[in-house]
């Protein structure tokens, strides 16, 4: 009998995952609207922690989440500093450059976008459940968090515009050339 209650139990489990995997599935052609049912979320939250002046620990861990998120949106899948330094590395040891190498190739992201989105709206998700238990209520100084947070985005994304610079890749569409239609 445990076997059977077991296997029905299961049975729903993955009936639930397959549903929720559709939705998915068919959520992934709207990014505008999801993204801005995320940013929706992420207001509801932020009133949230102003409104009841506290859980300001887990507002900060959800931003340093999503800065360690978008920094893995932007930056490539393969370190074009590790390609220079195996292409110098071979040059060094008398192998010729080859032409394939100079050819074009897309930008691809460490992080797509929409794993981006759901790792994001996941996290606020997660955020504002925690934040109705007054266990995770911490108490902190808010503004030193705060400085924190600002000084961590602005240490990160200088090091990663520098980079961006410096190897000649733009991780976004806005002002590449477009061919074709």
């Amino acid at each position: 009998m445990e076997n059977l209650t077991d296997n029905l139990v299961w049975r729903e489990y993955q009936k639930i995952q397959v549903t929720y995997q559709k939705l998915l599935d068919r959520s992934v052609p709207f990014y505008v609207r999801r993204w801005s049912a995320f940013g929706a979320l992420l207001v509801i939250f932020m009133v949230r922690i102003f409104i009841v002046q506290g859980w300001y620990i887990i507002c900060y861990a959800l931003g340093i989440y999503l800065l360690n998120l978008f920094l893995a949106f932007l930056t490539p899948k393969f370190d074009p500093s590790l390609e220079q330094e195996l292409k110098s590395s071979s040059l060094e040891e008398g192998a010729e450059e080859s032409v394939a190498e100079e050819e074009f190739r897309p930008f691809i992201r460490r992080l797509p976008e929409f794993k981006f989105w759901l790792n994001a709206t996941r996290a606020t998700i997660i955020s504002l459940f925690l934040s109705m238990f007054s266990i995770f209520d911490i108490p902190v100084f808010w503004p030193i968090l705060v400085m924190y947070f600002i000084i961590l985005f602005t240490l990160t994304m200088r090091k990663q515009i520098q980079h961006m610079i410096k190897y000649k890749y733009l991780p976004f569409d806005i002002g590449k050339t477009k061919y074709g239609h």
